[in-house]
């Protein structure tokens, strides 16, 4: 403590009330001097011992060298100075990491740092987002807890709903971008060439084979509006976001005009969503035909489509013909054929596949296929993806790769599989074909089966739908109907994670400038209340604040963020928090999980929880005076025991009175629970582990404490 008293008279210390900080400014530390650091970093998560040690035990004062110092620099940001000292930093918002930084002229090597990870296994200072993002309140702000273990980002598996990994009995995959990742943009530049095509033969004009796949253009998650023939990024309400009609980016005020509010309804029959993957050619040509028959000199823009002559071209039919071409590719057309030909330049082969699928077998669970795909193309694709000299180990022979999976549906129609389905037959895997007749159970092990319904699947499986955790890319076809229909536990794969990661790790400085601007909004109107009458000028903030959200978007691509943009989440993002309980860049991240991994979700947190500290004291409003009781006595003076005594016999008859009526009443009120009754980041409870008779965990101590 004698070091640490010395060294505080080199201190400059500095508290605030939400983001305490500690500085310390040093020159030449010598090694006893680098063990009182550490205790004081060690101590900065407890303000009031500092303030002992400061003032000798008296924590009313504090020591005459500390000021209070107020540096608007975030943390992510390190600070530099000209003379010769070590500089450091302990931030009680980033749970007590370090930041030490020597001047220029200091010797290459930090001796704080090197002591730091040599004796006391602290980590090396470093920006990351958990510095420059707004602070979530513990338990007390002046508190530092210590920070929970991540696997690497590009390992990870997100969670929005809790998930223990021990409960599920079955793991369900689809196939296409599931199990079968393909290569961007070489895949959707592949479709949207077919699908040109393939418009030019239904009659459209020779020049839009001129249009080249632009990938930093579409972002899944978009609505056509048929009507009017734009594309619109919105929110989880529908409120517009981004309206592009073409290549051009509608300006604020024309978004009003034709959108009151800038609001739009999910309908239907004038909107369509462009959910999937396999979305992103379909979106860049409605983009491309927009503007090519816009922009032509042959075509007369009208307010809903485009006039040559005597012909009138909605936006709606233009939208039906891509609509029809798309789906011919895809059924008809080359598209298969043209993939399965060169899988090397159009399928990802990992061999994590084969392991990551094995060991899920080994830790008891069974697995299935759910894809609409047809068995003749999936075979292929599956014989590509496992395609190895081993098996799922080096030492392992070579199998099939049908021998992974218990039960494997292919044709399967989804979302029309999770409602009333289709007939359930088998495929001949000889030929491709179907057996004759329906196929009324059980399903063999090795055998492989089209179409059928998610009730009978689930019947011949002997599964609940908390059971199955489905593994699959679509929004819709695979998250949301399997969870809103059948309560299946849902994985959703984002392949887009990858540039999403990229960009919010990269691009620190960006969202750290958002940060310290919205912090000098908030200090324009401190100390602001009803009565101001000065108006603050917040018209160069809110310019800046503009800049950098469009950086930010821009960062990401043309069309932003897949899950935002700006502050606001997209409509996208709202699907996924809503029907993905789990969800990441690819399916292999389980590979690095425990398979009694739990999953627990972290707390969502509201604007008045997120943005008010634990400790910040709650002031009631003052309780109004209670008005004098109104009774029938008479002005007379009366005793000074009298209104207890009244008081009291009034007591007594409405006790009588609840004593009679409770007579014939089981329960008077509920009673506060005295065992755990319901878990709330899990599917199941310690009731459903215990044999019928049998007393839980929490059921024992109790009554062993009631009998003593």
């Amino acid at each position: 403590m004698r070091n640490l008293r010395r060294l505080t008279n080199t201190l400059q210390y500095r508290q605030l009330t939400s983001r305490s900080e500690t500085t310390a400014t040093l020159s030449h530390p010598t090694h006893t001097d680098q063990v009182a650091i550490v205790q004081l970093r060690r101590l900065s998560q407890k303000p009031s011992e500092i303030g002992k040690i400061i003032s000798g035990g008296n924590t009313s004062t504090f020591h005459p060298s500390i000021r209070p110092i107020h540096i608007g620099v975030p943390n992510c940001q390190r600070r530099h100075n000209n003379s010769n000292s070590l500089k450091l930093s302990c931030s009680y918002a980033s749970l007590g990491k370090m930041q030490a930084t020597p001047s220029e002229d200091a010797q290459p090597q930090d001796p704080l740092k090197s002591f730091e990870r040599d004796y006391c296994d602290l980590p090396h200072y470093q920006c990351d987002m958990s510095d420059s993002a707004p602070n979530t309140p513990g338990p007390s702000s002046g508190s530092a807890l210590p920070k929970k273990y991540y696997r690497k980002a590009a390992h990870r598996v997100f969670v929005n709903r809790s998930l223990h990994l021990e409960n599920i009995k079955y793991y369900g995959f689809d196939m296409d971008y599931t199990l079968a990742e393909y290569k961007s943009p070489q895949y959707e530049q592949l479709g949207f060439n077919l699908v040109k095509e393939r418009l030019v033969s239904m009659g459209y004009p020779k020049e839009i084979l001129q249009f080249e796949y632009d990938p930093t253009f579409p972002v899944r998650g978009l609505w056509f509006d048929t009507l009017y023939g734009n594309l619109l990024k919105v929110d989880a309400y529908g409120n517009i976001l981004v309206c592009v009609h073409g290549f051009e980016f509608i300006k604020h005020h024309q978004v009003y005009e034709l959108y009151p509010n800038k609001f739009l309804k999910l309908d239907e029959s004038r909107v369509y969503v462009l959910n999937t993957l396999f979305n992103l050619p379909e979106t860049y040509l409605l983009a491309c035909l927009t503007d090519f028959f816009t922009n032509s000199s042959e075509f007369v823009r009208v307010e809903r489509g485009i006039k040559a002559g005597d012909f009138l071209f909605t936006y709606k039919s233009i939208f039906q013909d891509v609509r029809r071409a798309v789906d011919w590719v895809h059924s008809d057309g080359d598209l298969k054929r043209r993939t399965t030909q060169n899988m090397a330049h159009y399928v990802k082969k990992d061999e994590r596949l084969p392991t990551v699928l094995s060991r899920i077998r080994e830790s008891g669970a069974k697995l299935f296929m759910l894809t609409n795909s047809d068995y003749t193309y999936t075979n292929e694709i599956m014989t590509y993806l496992f395609d190895f000299p081993h098996g799922a180990t080096p030492e392992e022979p070579h199998r099939d790769w049908k021998s992974y999976f218990d039960v494997i549906v292919v044709d399967a129609r989804k979302p029309l599989f999770f409602d009333e389905g289709t007939v359930l037959r088998q495929v001949d895997t000889k030929t491709g074909g179907l057996k004759i007749g329906t196929h009324i159970g059980p399903l063999q092990p090795g055998q492989v089966y089209s179409g059928g319904s998610c009730e009978l699947f689930t019947k011949f499986i002997n599964a609940k739908g908390k059971d199955v955790l489905y593994v699959g890319d679509h929004i819709f076809g695979d998250i949301l109907k399997s969870k809103k229909i059948r309560g299946w536990r849902t994985f959703l794969i984002v392949p887009e994670l990858v540039r999403e990661l990229h960009v919010w790790t990269d691009e620190c400085q960006l969202f750290a400038e958002l940060q310290n601007l919205d912090i000098k909004l908030g200090d324009l109107y401190r100390d602001l209340d009803s009565s101001a009458k000065v108006k603050p000028d917040i018209s160069q903030l809110r310019t800046c604040i503009r800049d950098v959200t469009h950086k930010m978007d821009m960062s990401y691509g043309m069309m932003g963020s897949l899950f935002r943009s700006g502050s606001r989440q997209t409509f996208f993002s709202s699907q996924v928090v809503r029907y993905a309980d789990v969800y990441a860049a690819t399916l292999l991240n389980l590979i690095y999980y425990p398979f009694s991994y739990m999953f627990r979700a972290p707390a969502m947190l509201l604007p008045h929880e997120s943005t008010v500290a634990h400790d910040q004291a709650h002031q009631p409003p003052p309780a109004l005076a209670p008005a004098p009781a109104v009774t029938g006595y008479s002005s007379v003076a009366a005793s000074p025991d009298e209104p207890a005594r009244i008081v009291a016999g009034t007591e007594q008859a409405k006790d009588t009175k609840d004593l009679h009526r409770a007579s014939s009443i089981v329960h008077t009120r509920p009673s506060t629970p005295t065992v755990v009754t319901h878990t709330h980041d899990e599917d199941y409870s310690e009731e459903e582990e215990t044999p019928s008779g049998a007393e839980s965990s929490t059921e024992q101590p109790l009554r062993d404490a009631s009998e003593d």
